[in-house]
This record gives structure tokens, sequence and C-alpha cells, in this order.
């Protein structure tokens, strides 16, 4: 009777296993999708700037050269929407959870995924320029000025 107790337990986990996991996509989709513009909301600059630590990200962001883009358009895939969608789910819970647990550094760095990412849809936004350049090298290491720390009021 041993193993059959044994399978009827494996079944039971994976059953709660399935439940935990289908309540979690339910409360993950209600805050992305559920409160009115919540999804709109957090793709603005605004929102970003919501963070004190983002405070002067932003303020170089608005008096930049991409100041009509929003922080997403540069920061999240573009290429397809679920890939954007789940990047945006990551990095937004990344983000929730350094900052409501005091884990949020100084001083903001971007990651070797984000450079990836902002490499990526520069390359995609001036695909025609780019097409005409040695593209061995990261575009901000030329344009200096489009990085949050050396663009702008701060």
């Amino acid at each position: 009777m041993g193993p059959l107790k044994n399978k009827i337990t494996q079944k039971r986990l994976f059953q709660y296993l399935v439940i935990l996991g289908l309540i979690g996509a339910g409360v993950g989709g209600f805050i992305s999708f559920g409160p009115p513009g919540l999804y709109a909301k957090s793709g603005t600059p605004e929102f970003c700037a919501g963070c004190h630590v983002m405070e002067s990200e932003y303020e170089n962001w608005f008096h930049g050269g991409h100041s009509k883009l929003k922080c997403i358009d540069c920061h999240l895939p573009n290429d397809s929407f679920a890939r954007h969608l789940t990047w945006k789910g990551i990095e937004g819970m990344r983000d929730a959870f350094d900052f409501y647990s005091g884990r949020v550094p100084d001083s903001i760095t971007l990651s070797d995924h984000g450079a990836a990412i902002l490499l990526e849809n520069c390359r995609r936004c001036h695909e025609q320029m780019v097409s005409l350049i040695n593209e061995d090298r990261n575009c901000w290491q030329c344009h200096r000025r489009l990085s949050h720390k050396t663009t702008g009021t701060f």
C-alpha cells in the first residue's frame, strides 16, 4: 500500500501546484491589467520616475535627445509582444521587490542583459544608419551623451 499512497500524495501535490500556479497567474494578470490603466501607466516615464533613485535619470531623459520615447521603448524588448510582456513582468517584479525591500542602489547601473536589450533597440530604431557603420561597439561608446548620467541637467 506504500507505493500507492506515495503516488496519490504526488498527484495531490501536483494538483496543489497547478492550483497555486493558476492563482498566481490570475493575481499577476489582475495586477497587470485589472486596475484601470495600470498596464499603460506603468509604461510611462513618470511611473518609472516614481522611485526616488530614478529622479535624475528622468530629468536627464526629459532634457535629452530621446525625450519623445518612453523608458520601455529603449529598456524593454520590442521585437514581440510576448517577449516584451514577459520582460516587463520580470523587470517590474524585480524593481518592486528591490524598492519595497529597501534594496534599491544609490546609483542605477545597466546590467549586461539590459545593455543587450538597449543595443538591440538602438539597432532596431536606427537600422538604416547602423548598417552603414561598424557594429562591433555599443552605441553609447561613441554617443556618450545618450547616457542618463551624462545628458541633461545632472
